[in-house]
This record gives C-alpha cells, structure tokens and sequence, in this order.
C-alpha cells in the first residue's frame, strides 16, 4: 500500500480543482468538514474506549481475504477493535453523508464489532440498517454493542455474504447508502456490487472501503468506477465513494481526505 500511497499522494487534488458544483459541495462542505465533538459520537467513542480493554477471546469465522496482521482463528475483542476498525473519521463521514442525503434504506457489509454500523445508526435513527456479518460470535458482541447503545433499528444478517446478501435483499424496495468492508478481494466486491446496484436509484451513495488494499481491489475498484451506472466516483485513498446521478458528466476524482 505504501506504493498505492504515493501514487495516490501525486494525483490528489483539493477543492480549488473542483468544477463540479455538486462535488465542490460535498468536499468542503461534508468530507472535509468534520466535527468530532457532536453529541452523538460521545456514547460511540466510549463503547470503542470499552472494547479495546476486553480480553475475551472468540472464535473467527472468515469467509473474506482475511487479516494481514493476525491470522489466528482465535482473537481477543481487544485485538479486532484496535486492527479491524475503521478509524472514527471514516465512521463521521458516513453519518454526515447519510444525514445529508436523509437515507432511510441503509446496507451495511461487514458489521465486524459494529462500531461503524452505530455510527450510521446514529445518523439515522428511524432507518431500515441491514448490516451484514459472515462470522456468528463477532455478530454477538456488535448485537450486544447494538443493545448497549439501544440501536433497536439495526438488524444482523449473519452468514456468507455470497448466500445471504441478494436473499436478504428481495424485500428491500430501494437502497439510499451502502458501506462496502467485506470479503477484499475482487470477484466478490465486484459481485455484491452489482446485487446492490439493482437496488440503486439516483440519490444513492455507495462506499467501498480499502480500494487500494491490493491489487485485486484496486482492480475491482476500477470495475466498479467504469459501470455505465456510475457517473461519479470520488478516491479518497482508504476508501472511495460512488455515486449515480443522471445529470452529472461522469467524472472520475482523486481528492485529499
């Protein structure tokens, strides 16, 4: 990734670069604008502070690329919260984009302890949160983490995300927002990619995480970015942001997050 990295570094532009009115807005006025002080991240950060002091240990069920830094099938929870979670940034980005396009059908891949997950939650309390997980004893603690905070709203779909996602997925009329963080590698991204694609409309907002975590989801980025569908995509180097919107030329953006 260091490589990726500095790829990524001298192809990065800022808002000055921005002609698109649309991702002019959503740069300064969304991804680069952030408030860690909002009320509702407090309870989040005090559940995470929480996990990475737990010394239990669980058994992991992996049906993705799996971990580059811990291979065991036994790991404590302390563990999973310090090298598996997304940092809180990424987690209060996707609460302002989905309070900023009001979702109300939001899909979660890869539930992982659920720190993500609560982080949609809290931008959207009275929405349908599917988030799926593929192992059951990390489905139990994120459940717990759900209870803890009271998300009531968000349901787990646990199992093999190949067996459950587009099953589970026929009683969802539309998708607003989707978070991509499951199995890392490419025919699987690609695939679940379009099963969620059927349920796209014009103001959704899709994100995939670590699309320059390897070659295969680079490649499986670039797949993603060329669909007809897709008429904007937006690289922010640990993960990249799709959108469908009809009125927009499509347009490719590599921008410093």
């Amino acid at each position: 990734m260091i490589r990726a990295y500095l790829k990524f570094l001298l192809k990065a532009r800022g808002a000055h670069s921005l002609h698109s009115p649309f991702v002019f807005d959503l740069y300064t006025n969304l991804i680069r604008s952030d408030n860690p002080q909002e009320p509702a991240f407090g309870p989040i950060r005090a559940l995470q502070n929480e996990l990475l002091r737990e010394t239990r240990t669980i058994q992991i069920t992996d049906f993705g690329a799996g971990s580059r830094i811990n291979s065991s099938r036994e790991r404590a929870i302390r563990d999973i919260a310090k090298n598996s979670q997304k940092p809180a940034r990424f987690g209060r980005l996707m609460y302002r984009l989905i309070q900023r396009f009001g979702s109300q059908t939001i899909v979660d891949l890869g539930t992982s302890l659920g720190i993500t997950t609560l982080y949609e939650a809290a931008a959207a309390p009275t929405a349908q949160l599917l988030t799926f997980e593929g192992c059951p004893q990390t489905a139990a603690v994120a459940a717990a983490n759900f209870r803890k905070l009271n998300r009531q709203h968000i349901e787990i779909v646990t199992g093999n995300l190949d067996e459950t996602l587009a099953e589970r997925l026929k009683t969802v009329p539309s998708i607003d927002f989707a978070f991509f963080d499951a199995n890392h590698r490419y025919e699987p991204t690609v695939q679940y990619f379009k099963t969620c694609l059927l349920k796209a409309h014009h103001e959704s907002c899709f994100i995939f995480d670590d699309i320059h975590w390897s070659d295969e989801m680079e490649q499986a980025w670039e797949t993603i970015k060329a669909d007809p569908a897709v008429t904007v995509s937006i690289d922010l180097f640990y993960i990249g942001l799709v959108f469908f919107r009809p009125q927009q030329p499509k347009q490719d953006f590599i921008l410093k997050f």
